[in-house]
């Protein structure tokens, strides 16, 4: 049994059971994904056997976030070199790929999040490399919704209307965002506010061909980018996402939360001088007249086209 002391208090870590697989060599870490900020992709190696994460300025790994609990978990390294996860009464949760846990293996690549603090757990006789590739990825993908950010639409957007008016192909967009998301945050928190965007992401995501692009704009607000698709095939995907959205509520914390989402669709075909900009305000531009016209709808409307 090891132990370590913080603040006074004595943290016991019973024996856990042994895990049927090699050990794992090499060194480990914890690499920051969420949230945004200075410290974002920072690297914590795991050197000792034991850590305290939690807000108190005395925990091993100090997470300054009203989500998170003074001493909201353990990290420890059994006696095969193994890493576990270990819940110590925390208000809002220690979760490893966004399942509750109370104590759990770490394998390497795992998502491990502490209250709305998320860390990617990396362990390996290649660890280097897996670092740098995750630094890579933290510029091309969102780290709370695992879709893509901005910055990888700008790129996208770019690349595929130079494509399409090379090739006199239709390109899709569709710009939306979730109706009355500041009312969620605001009645049930921002660890619902955050579940809302991960579910409404995961959705869609799995909607979604390969060819085609799925972002987070920023905030609550998403693009879908659409290969080869025409106006009437881009509002009946926006259509089918509405509904999609709309036909059940997100559950949190066994709380049925409500939720739709407004959207606007622009699609370009045969202008060649369109660019990316021009296109991405009429989405938008739409977008917003779907939320003046009241919401949970797609403007242009399937009925404008004669669409059901």
């Amino acid at each position: 049994m090891s132990q370590t002391r913080n603040s006074g208090t004595l943290i016991l870590v019973s024996p856990v059971e042994s895990v049927p697989k090699p050990q794992v060599r090499g060194e480990a870490c914890l690499v920051l994904l969420h949230p945004p900020g200075p410290e974002i992709g920072k690297r914590t190696p795991l050197q000792r056997q034991s850590y305290i994460v939690g807000r108190d300025a005395d925990a091993d790994l100090v997470i300054s976030r009203s989500a998170v609990s003074r001493q909201h978990a353990q990290l420890a390294r059994d006696e095969q070199g193994e890493w576990w996860a270990i819940d110590m009464g925390s208000t809002n949760g220690t979760f490893v790929n966004e399942q509750k846990v109370q104590r759990q293996h770490l394998a390497d690549g795992d998502q491990v999040r502490f209250g709305d603090a998320i860390f990617k757990f990396l362990n390996g006789a290649n660890i280097e490399s897996a670092y740098h590739e995750e630094i890579y990825r933290m510029t091309i993908l969102d780290g709370l919704t695992g879709v893509h950010n901005k910055r990888y639409f700008l790129e996208f957007l770019d690349r595929e209307l130079a494509g399409a008016k090379r090739h006199g192909h239709a390109l899709g967009l569709v710009m939306f965002d979730i109706d009355f998301f500041k009312r969620v945050n605001d009645e049930k928190g921002h660890l619902a506010g955050d579940h809302v965007l991960k579910e409404v992401s995961h959705r869609i995501k799995t909607r979604m061909r390969r060819e085609d692009l799925f972002a987070r704009y920023g905030g609550e607000e998403f693009a879908c980018i659409l290969a080869s698709t025409g106006l009437e095939g881009t509002v009946i995907f926006a259509e089918h996402v509405r509904r999609m959205i709309e036909e059940r509520p997100v559950m949190f914390d066994q709380t049925p939360i409500p939720v739709t989402v407004s959207l606007g669709v622009a699609c370009a075909y045969n202008e060649p001088n369109l660019d990316p900009p021009t296109l991405i305000k009429r989405a938008d531009d739409n977008l917003y007249a779907a939320k003046r016209s009241g919401r949970n709808q797609v403007v242009p409307s399937p009925h404008s086209l004669g669409l059901r």
